[in-house]
């Protein structure tokens, strides 16, 4: 069966990195648009970024964009999303999902907190 296991949060100082990781198993990860969407404490759920089949393409929410980048590497079944310049803004559980004909399946998250 499906499945979507993310690893790499935790408590970051606000300025500092942080690169999450998605382990994709169940189906053929080079075949599926793949994406990060998080919840932040209290929040409803927010569209992070987007990375196409053959990852030529990526999307980012304008909140993230020029800080987060999204990667994958289909060799691995693997997504990843390297978060740099981090602020208390970002703090939330990051989910990975993947897409066909809309957000299908998500991970069960990794938190990121955000604190000095």
């Amino acid at each position: 069966q499906v499945q979507l296991v993310e690893s790499g949060g935790g408590l970051v100082q606000p300025g500092g990195s942080l690169r999450l990781s998605c382990a994709a198993s169940g189906f053929a990860f080079s075949t599926y648009w793949m994406n990060w969407v998080r919840q932040a404490p209290g929040k409803g759920r927010e569209w992070v970024s987007r990375m196409v089949i053959g990852g030529s393409t990526t999307y980012y929410a304008d909140s993230v964009k020029g800080r987060f980048t999204i990667s994958r590497d289909n060799a691995n079944n693997t997504l990843y999303l390297q978060m740099n310049s981090l602020k208390s803004e970002d703090t939330a559980l990051y989910y990975c999902v993947r897409e066909y004909d809309g957000l299908d399946y998500w991970g069960k998250g990794t938190l990121v907190t955000v604190s000095s």
